[in-house]
């Protein structure tokens, strides 16, 4: 095979990838809604996933039982505090909330509630750090209710997974 040819072959295998790494995220809005997630995240080849393991709320008042909601408060506060966590996770990993491109909610019943998730407390937390002007990028998400989770005064745990740009 002569050289320029080999050449030309071996750029053409080794530019792909380091095109693909240049690609941006691609997050798809809801149509008609402005309701604060993507319907679809595409991730281009070359890009690294971070997978961060999920997070429970640290506690909102230490003179309460460790083992009561009033010491990691309600669903609005332990969302916050959850995403705080996260988020601090994140920047030692040299990432931020804007390269979170799927989350997964888990949410148990607030007993304040009559047993049923407080969706409206959660997104109360959770617009705090997405959607915002600072932060406009939107992961996928689901968010579900739970029987429970390790600590009885849980009322969140967040798993999500970032893009390294």
């Amino acid at each position: 095979m002569h050289p320029t040819i080999r050449h030309a072959l071996l750029l053409g295998c080794l530019l792909p990838p380091a095109l693909a790494g240049a690609q941006a995220v691609v997050r798809h809005r809801i149509p008609g809604s402005s309701f604060p997630i993507s319907a679809a995240v595409e991730v281009p080849a070359g890009r690294t996933l971070v997978f961060l393991s999920g997070t429970v709320p640290p506690v909102a008042d230490p003179q309460a039982p460790k083992d009561s909601v009033a010491a990691y408060g309600d669903t609005r506060t332990q969302t916050a505090g959850v995403l705080a966590s996260i988020e601090k996770q994140l920047r030692a990993l040299g990432l931020g909330m804007g390269d979170v491109v799927k989350m997964q909610a888990f949410l148990v019943g607030d007993p304040a509630k009559g047993g049923r998730m407080d969706f409206a407390g959660f997104m109360q937390g959770y617009t705090q750090f997405f959607g915002t002007r600072e932060q406009p990028n939107l992961p996928v998400r689901s968010a579900l209710q739970v029987a429970a989770l390790a600590n009885p005064g849980f009322l969140v745990e967040i798993e999500v997974t970032a893009v390294r740009p």
